[in-house]
């Protein structure tokens, strides 16, 4: 049997107001994080992830809490859930997890710019051959 657990988290970061959806899947978590402009409504945050769902870039996989589940009072769980509406920003999972995949996203960007210079300098040495063989062609 497989378990996947989904949240969606939407709070102000200034100036941007922030959407991070977590998925936990087998045990291990995954994050993404959207930005929005302005403060979304309900239904415009439905919209858009069911209209870009195959465009979100999860995080990398990060092994998540295991929660015990037991039977908790009422008045207890009500309070922890008015806890959880009242908090403020992400848990420090899912802030792991992007942190991991910003890194990731820096080191390909680092490699490609890299690639794209060592191919200019390369463009150039044989722009710089071609132009010392056509000056002795003539003699």
């Amino acid at each position: 049997m497989r378990k996947i657990e989904a949240c969606f988290i939407v709070f102000f970061e200034d100036p941007f107001w922030v959407g991070v959806y977590e998925r936990v899947e087998n045990d291990l978590l995954e994050v993404c994080k959207i930005t929005f402009g302005s403060e979304p409504k309900d239904y415009e945050i439905y919209k858009y992830l069911l209209q870009n769902w195959n465009r979100l870039q999860f995080s990398p996989p990060v092994e998540a809490n295991k929660k015990s589940i037991s039977k908790n009072n009422p008045k207890r769980m009500q309070r922890a859930i008015g806890k959880q509406l009242n908090a403020q920003g992400i848990a420090t999972k899912s802030q792991q997890a992007l942190k991991l995949q910003q890194e990731e996203g820096k080191t390909a960007r680092k490699k490609k710019s890299r690639l794209q210079k060592e191919a200019e300098i390369q463009l150039k040495f044989e722009l710089r051959q071609k132009k010392k063989k056509e000056k002795h062609r003539g003699h």
